[in-house]
């Protein structure tokens, strides 16, 4: 779901709400009848400020006991640039690090978040398409219960 939203710029210099993101956010997950919550962590993985306000809406929502009964809430883990790159050769380092889930994306799964992100313009440019090449994230994704 796109959300196209004055208050909400695909801008890393514009602070969102993060009370309005929140309820917005919890309206999309009671209507949809959401059971799982995968978000970014506090360090947005890439540090963008519209990452960050995404995870404190979720982290509000979850302290707040707004959430669904049932309904976990997992972050990415925002790692150095190094790891980011590593692509396959990150793999012995994700495993050794203590997290709840590790999720490693097929290459069909792969090429279906490329086909996705295709799909928003805007989100598939020159630098990402290499990032999507080479980053760990598209085929690695260790995640941390909130």
């Amino acid at each position: 779901m796109i959300i196209d939203n004055r208050d909400f710029p695909d801008d890393p210099c514009v602070q969102w709400n993060r009370e309005h993101v929140a309820s917005i956010l919890l309206q999309h997950i009671e209507v949809n009848s959401i059971n799982l919550v995968v978000t970014f962590d506090a360090g947005g993985v890439s540090g963008h400020s519209n990452h960050v306000a995404l995870y404190a809406a979720v982290r509000t929502l979850h302290s707040e006991g707004k959430l669904p009964k049932g309904c976990p809430v997992l972050t990415l883990q925002s790692v150095s640039v190094l790891r980011k790159y590593l692509s396959l050769l990150d793999l012995p380092f994700s495993l050794l690090d203590t997290c709840d889930v590790l999720f490693v994306l097929t290459s069909k799964e792969v090429t279906r978040a490329k086909k996705a992100m295709s799909c928003h313009r805007s989100q598939l440019l020159w630098f990402r398409q290499l990032y999507v090449l080479f980053s760990r994230y598209m085929r690695i994704n260790s995640l941390h219960f909130l």
